[in-house]
């Protein structure tokens, strides 16, 4: 009986332009990618869009280092992160960007269906402005003390530390990202959405099944603190776009970002002849999936549900919600090389590999993710190489010198149809996100075909001319649980279902193709389909991030504040003429509680003036050994808010690092307040 295939629009989280691609981002798009394919062998009509997050004040701000228009080094990174995303097998249907004419369109549309129906709201607030940049500072640009649990150096809108959120204005010693200066705080009128008025809809939303038991935990933790109207412009300088009727007011980024899932979909729409309506109106009968990262629910299970509501659009079917990646039980470390970039992966390993590993691990809960590289290894060589790959090769090469064409009758019929009947229980694993159990299924199959390979023992009967028949019998039943089974690993491994679909000569496998057997078929040749991971390849694949690290950074040349992020740029001799260095006499030093790597220096710098400045170079120097020296001061630098307190300069220092550098001491003959030259 033939049925109508499902109507279901898939988005992964967009990834921010303004870095590469790692393998934590690998998680959720390739956990994404298995469930479509999986959908579309299954013959629905599943289409996957993604889009590049473009806009905001970090992109703005590294475009400027970068001495490029913000709209050309997004495009660049554009280029990357897709080149990437396609080396591991994840195939978009549409893959956008939210700087598109689209998503402006929709974007404006949605703040004005709320504006006309009174959900946007005008209020005057007090913003931290940077003096130096001359800029209202976004909340991640604003760094301090958290004003709930006092853990020091936490972003402007929430605390790492003990989970609270709050405003800039609400920090202790806060400080500007971008200069180091302290922020003034100056009034302004802002817009908001005003969250609070679907406090009965968001509470029913989180009642449903949409959302994982946890997940809709936590929301509820934000709606029984109280729903607070929530600020979607930002002031110029900034990179979006900007709000219709507010010049000089550009759209938050984090209010065009969903909507740009809506955007590469009707780009979709425009290409393919679709109706956008039928996916995204409010009597909707399609599904609507958003996988995402479990530090990105609020925006999804919250604010976004709340706007489309607002502006007459349907809400989220699903969010299906994952965790973090460690490795080797860590956070991924640039130092330790675990820090993978996708390329630096791709350069060593195959994706597939990863693919698996991921699958093998992965359920629909939000845990995190632990890449353990040991067993990373063994068990893509155990499974994919021992197990898998293992059936074909052992049997195939029997088929081809019978003639190369499969027997219409089986061996063990028994154990195919076992095989067979798996179908529709590893169908339902795929369909809950249960990819773990559906990797274990197949994995005991996979076993159950080799116990049996090795109990017929082809390699044995094959000596006997009384047992031809027999071979072709017994090699036969394993080439079909060999196909069943690459059919079954198929939306994880694609690569290798095209290789086992070349090698039996059949095309695409669907899913319903596992209701059929090979009977009289001939085949080809069977040729290696993947091949062992050596430990080789994943010590060369950390030495390569680590290298990776070291070229990213810059020397330590100067101590006092943190290394400068920004891209090596060339200065003009007019701007180096502006730096003031003068020698200072080291009057004091000091440990700094909490702090690995600074000393704190109290410097004469003549004429009876004292700065404070704080060094990272304890590694090297105990307090005993700089106390009474002279060094060279840069004592123009505009002074910076640290968390440990404010630094008013930097002394210099040259060499690699650690316990390998060296403060500039000028000659003895030398004066504090002298300058140098």
């Amino acid at each position: 009986m033939n049925r109508t295939p499902r109507k279901i629009l898939v988005t992964s989280a967009l990834p921010y332009a303004n870095g590469s691609i790692h393998l934590g981002h690998m998680l959720e798009h390739i956990q994404t990618d298995i469930w479509v394919r999986f959908q579309k062998m299954r013959g629905e009509q599943c289409i996957y869009v993604c889009a590049d997050d473009a806009h905001g004040t970090a992109i703005m701000l590294k475009a400027e280092q970068l001495g490029l228009p913000p709209e050309e080094y997004i495009e660049q990174i554009k280029a990357e992160h897709e080149r990437d995303f396609g080396g591991f097998l994840i195939e978009y249907d549409q893959y956008h960007s939210t700087h598109s004419a689209e998503n402006r369109a929709l974007s404006e549309l949605i703040y004005q269906r709320n504006r006309d129906a009174g959900y946007i709201v005008e209020k005057e607030i007090v913003q931290l402005y940077d003096p130096v940049k001359g800029m209202f500072l976004a909340d991640r640009f604003v760094r301090g003390r958290c004003p709930k649990c006092d853990a020091a150096d936490q972003y402007g809108d929430n605390c790492e530390a003990c989970g609270a959120t709050y405003t800039p204005a609400e920090l202790k010693e806060p400080y500007s990202t971008i200069s180091g200066a302290a922020p003034v705080e100056k009034p302004n009128i802002q817009l908001f959405f005003d969250l609070p008025q679907f406090e009965d809809m968001l509470r029913d939303w989180l009642a449903s099944d949409a959302l994982q038991g946890s997940v809709a935990n936590k929301l509820r933790e934000w709606v029984e603190a109280g729903l607070q109207p929530w600020d979607i412009s930002r002031e110029a300088p900034y990179f979006g776009f900007e709000i219709p009727g507010w010049p000089g007011k550009f759209f938050y980024v984090w209010l065009d970002a969903p909507v740009g899932y809506m955007a590469s979909f009707q780009h979709y729409c425009e290409r393919k002849g679709l109706d956008f309506d039928e996916f995204w109106g409010p009597e909707s009968t399609a599904e609507l999936h958003h996988f995402i990262g479990k530090d990105i629910i609020n925006f999804h299970g919250l604010f976004w549900p709340a706007m489309l509501e607002g502006a007459g659009f349907r809400k989220p079917t699903a969010l299906h919600v994952h965790g973090f990646v460690t490795v080797n039980g860590a956070k991924m470390s640039k130092s330790r090389g675990t820090f993978i970039k996708a390329s630096t992966y791709l350069e060593h390993l195959q994706p597939e590999y990863l693919r698996y590993y991921f699958a093998a691990k992965l359920g629909n809960g939000v845990e995190d993710f632990d890449l353990n590289l040991e067993d990373f290894v063994q068990r893509v060589n155990a499974d994919l190489i021992g197990k898998v790959v293992n059936i074909a090769s052992r049997t195939a090469n029997f088929v081809h010198k019978a003639g190369g064409t499969l027997s219409s009758t089986l061996d063990n019929e028994a154990l195919v149809r076992e095989v067979q009947a798996a179908a529709p229980r590893i169908a339902s694993y795929y369909e809950q996100l249960e990819f773990g159990k559906a990797m274990r299924d197949i994995m005991a199959l996979a076993d159950k075909a080799n116990h049996y390979i090795q109990e017929q023992a082809p390699w044995t009967l094959a000596k006997q001319p009384d047992q031809a028949r027999r071979v072709l019998e017994v090699c036969s039943s394993a080439v079909n649980i060999f196909r069943l089974l690459a059919l079954y690993l198929k939306p994880v491994l694609p690569t290798l279902a095209a290789k086992t679909e070349a090698f039996l000569r059949v095309p695409p496998l669907t899913w319903a193709d596992a209701d059929q057997l090979l009977g009289e078929h001939q085949i080809e040749r069977f040729s290696a389909m993947m091949s062992r991971i050596d430990s080789s390849q994943i010590n060369a694949m950390l030495e390569a991030s680590r290298e990776e690290k070291e070229k990213a950074e810059p020397a330590p040349a100067a101590a006092g504040n943190e290394p400068a992020t920004a891209a090596e740029e060339h200065i003009s001799i007019d701007d180096f003429l502006k730096v003031e260095l003068r020698v200072a006499r080291i009057l004091k030093a000091a440990h700094v509680e909490g702090a690995d790597k600074l000393l704190q220096l109290t410097l004469d710098v003549g004429n009876g003036e004292t700065r404070n400045v704080f060094a990272g170079i304890k590694a090297k120097y105990s307090p005993e050994q700089l106390e009474g020296r002279l060094t060279v001061l840069v004592a123009n630098l505009a002074p910076r808010k640290m968390k440990f307190g404010v630094s008013e300069g930097m002394v210099l220092a040259a060499g690699p690092g650690g316990e390998d550098i060296f403060l500039l001491s000028p000659d003895d003959g030398a004066e504090p307040g002298m300058e140098v030259r």
